[in-house]
């Protein structure tokens, strides 16, 4: 069974899409509310929406299975990234909305939770290592590009609507300062979105452990408002309202690619 899918590129670029994964386990998804089920905090789409990334020669890596069975984006213990504030841990009980996950009484326990950091989270992280080391020894350096999304408005984790693009470079420690000012010489260039730099989030985990210029691997998050090229309610993707959202992260990426 294959956890996750990994294109090997050809540039210094890794694209990974830790929460593009939908998919649940039968015995997973018999313990969870309707609601859970439809998995509605996906970031839906995004692989599609980077889909042009490989004509850049980006490295791909998508993850089959939904973040409700682990996050791929937290870290094996659980610690939060932002104290303090509501979110999600590694195994989530709540979703976005902060409505239940489970059923009552249904929730993993320790074990249980050991068990899929094993399975699920560990392959990925594998994965993701061994392409960093790859491409970092066959051009020298590497960018690790983490690709997310979410809806617009969440009032459980955050106040009023979030700005369309969120970059976050665990406030300018996981990139150069000279990778930093380029992305964000492309957004204040545009005036179609709004955006924020180490805002609301400022990087998960893997922006957070991976990322270190000083070994010439520097890491950057985005947090992309899906009503940019989704629809929020129904989860479908919309070509036209996507094609001007993905120039923009393809002039990111390019940036990102310069040395």
């Amino acid at each position: 069974m294959s956890l996750c899918t990994l294109h090997h590129g050809t540039a210094p670029l890794l694209i990974s899409l830790p929460h593009d994964g939908a998919e649940l386990p039968p015995e997973v998804a018999a313990r969870m509310t309707p609601a859970a089920r439809r998995t509605p905090d996906t970031d839906w789409h995004v692989s599609r929406l980077y889909a042009f990334a490989r004509e850049l020669g980006a490295s791909v890596l998508v993850p089959r299975f939904s973040r409700y069975v682990v996050d791929l984006n937290r870290p094996p213990d659980d610690v939060s990234l932002y104290p303090g504030q509501n979110t999600t841990g590694l195994c989530p009980i709540v979703q976005f909305s902060g409505e239940p996950v489970y059923l009552p009484g249904k929730q993993p326990g320790p074990e249980e939770i050991a068990a899929r950091v094993d399975s699920y989270w560990r392959p990925y992280h594998a994965a993701l290592q061994q392409e960093l080391a790859r491409l970092r020894a066959e051009h020298g350096r590497v960018v690790l590009w983490e690709g997310h999304s979410i809806r617009s408005v969440v009032p459980f984790l955050f106040d009023g609507r979030l700005p369309d693009f969120n970059l976050g470079t665990a406030g300018g420690t996981s990139c150069s300062p000279a990778l930093q000012a380029r992305l964000a010489a492309v957004l204040s260039a545009q005036s179609r979105y709004s955006y924020a730099i180490n805002g609301r989030f400022k990087g998960g985990y893997i922006t957070r452990h991976y990322g270190s210029p000083a070994d010439r691997v520097e890491a950057i998050q985005l947090e992309l408002a899906q009503l940019n090229y989704m629809d929020e309610d129904d989860f479908s993707y919309l070509p036209q309202r996507a094609e001007p959202t993905a120039a923009v992260i393809r002039q990111l990426l390019e940036a990102a690619l310069e040395s």
